[in-house]
């Protein structure tokens, strides 16, 4: 199961991408709004709760100074992934991405590009497939459907 968290609802336009490609992959999930600046306390209980809830990946979607994934990542062994989001008080996102990416030694934070929710579905989907060979197959039917979307495109042309 992944958690998909965001903080305010200003973010689900884009993190809803990774519920999309988490559905389409029948891949278990749940999504729900936690800030690390407004709601530090409910952000603790979720990432210190996750793993005994069945949460085996986390996806924390932040925008401006994104301290969530990496907050998130502080409190938990599940493995985090990040998505820098591109707010209206960005910094052109950079703020962003810089906030996810630059974690210190011992708190990892997987980052995906900014505004880069679908991978980031995509690769709590890679991690759980590690275990599971359902989901692994599902992804393997799934990239033989990008390299066919492809290779029709290329005959069209």
């Amino acid at each position: 199961m992944v958690g998909i968290i965001m903080g305010s609802k200003s973010d689900l336009p884009i993190m809803k991408e990774a519920a999309e490609i988490l559905k389409a992959l029948e891949v278990d999930f749940e999504m729900t709004i936690v800030s690390a600046h407004r709601t530090p306390e409910r952000m603790m209980e979720y990432a210190q709760n996750a793993y005994q809830r069945g949460i085996r990946v986390i996806i924390a979607g932040a925008g401006g100074a994104a301290h969530l994934p990496g907050m998130t990542a502080s409190f938990t062994s599940v493995p985090v992934i990040g998505v820098p989001i591109k707010s209206r008080n960005s910094i052109d996102g950079w703020d962003s991405i810089l906030s996810i990416l630059q974690m210190p030694g011992g708190i990892p934070v997987a980052t995906v590009a900014l505004d880069g929710a679908k991978n980031a579905g995509i690769l709590a989907a890679q991690i759980l497939a590690t275990s599971n060979d359902e989901i692994y197959s599902r992804l393997r039917e799934y990239n033989e459907s990008l390299k066919n979307n492809v290779l029709k495109t290329a005959q069209e042309l």
